[in-house]
């Protein structure tokens, strides 16, 4: 494929003229546009322009609201709850962001959710948010099913993604991870399947529940589970965090998420916010996250995940897609 370097600003801006041309308001779009640049930085693919063309065709058919207000309510001192409405997961996590934080500090911890939401894409984007307010940020969220148990042949599960960001001491974030609970993405799945290439064995099996190295069969099929029964305990976590405890719908029951026409989303997330400092002893809690960096970078080539983040302006992307991007925001 043919790549050239892009400007991110111009990334994020490109992408927010394409939302309000397709019905988002100028505050959504700059929030979602936001994500977007954020994952092109970090090279996740998967969560950046690859879903811009879908937010956009979903926004014309009403599947997505990109105005609507997002309704934030305290259930308890320590708890925040945002009904998204229909609407972007990204506003419905700023509007309640601050108000969470608050409740952090105040408690030692605050249990953050989001119901009712358009996807959420990256987790990681969302809990290093977290981090640099000096707080410890969990995060899960559910997907489509695609995924089956052990042993089955039938999906149960999304991808049902986990985030992790450790705050440093100077409210950056020290090192942070964000995974599916499946093996694999199923957007790279998807990107193997278009692209005519073939996948390692252990991403998935057929309908039949056989391993296969094709990408197709693996999309009539399921995905596995990252770490067999060890991964699926961690999706079946999400699941619970992030549909059951938000009213939101199950994996099972979610729509298709890049189809124009359809039901809304409905996905739940769930956010834990934790104060290093709730019992006092947030200085044992950085000297440990310190002692952790030393031990490990001790050692060639290896490093905490997400830590030593670059700090890009610019990235490849696909010639052809930069050229969808511009077309989508020159649309009247």
């Amino acid at each position: 494929m043919n790549k050239i370097t892009v400007k991110l600003e111009d990334i994020k801006a490109q992408t927010q003229k394409a939302l309000v041309n397709h019905g988002a308001s100028e505050r959504v779009a700059e929030s979602v546009a936001e994500a977007v640049k954020v994952a092109e930085a970090e090279n996740n693919k998967v969560c950046g322009l690859y879903y811009l063309e879908s937010y956009c065709n979903q926004l014309k058919s009403n599947r997505v609201d990109g105005s609507v207000m997002p309704e934030v309510k305290k259930p308890s001192n320590s708890s925040v709850y945002v009904d998204a409405k229909n609407g972007f997961a990204q506003p419905a996590f700023a509007a309640g962001f601050e108000i969470a934080v608050c409740t952090a500090r105040e408690n030692g911890i605050c249990l953050f959710t989001i119901a009712h939401s358009h996807t959420c894409t990256s987790m990681g984007f969302f809990t290093s948010q977290i981090a640099k307010k000096g707080l410890l940020g969990i995060g899960a969220t559910v997907a489509p099913a695609c995924v089956s148990p052990p042993g089955g042949n039938k999906p149960l599960l999304g991808t049902n993604p986990i985030s992790m960001s450790v705050p440093s001491k100077n409210n950056d974030v020290a090192f942070q991870f964000d995974q599916s609970t499946s093996a694999i993405a199923i957007g790279k799945i998807r990107m193997a399947a278009s692209n005519g290439e073939s996948i390692p064995e252990g991403w998935a099996v057929d309908k039949e529940g056989k391993p296969t190295t094709d990408p197709n069969k693996a999309l009539e099929g399921s995905l596995l589970s990252s770490g067999g029964y060890k991964g699926f305990g961690f999706g079946l976590m999400a699941e619970l965090l992030a549909s059951a405890l938000t009213g939101s719908l199950s994996s099972v029951n979610a729509p298709p998420l890049k189809t124009t026409e359809g039901a809304p989303h409905d996905l739940g997330q769930t956010y834990i916010l934790i104060d290093p400092n709730f019992n006092g002893e947030k200085d044992h809690f950085f000297e440990q996250i310190n002692s952790l960096t030393e031990l490990i970078s001790s050692q060639p080539n290896a490093r905490l995940p997400g830590s030593n983040k670059n700090n890009p302006s610019e990235t490849e992307i696909d010639k052809d897609l930069w050229d969808l991007v511009n077309k989508l925001a020159e649309l009247n």
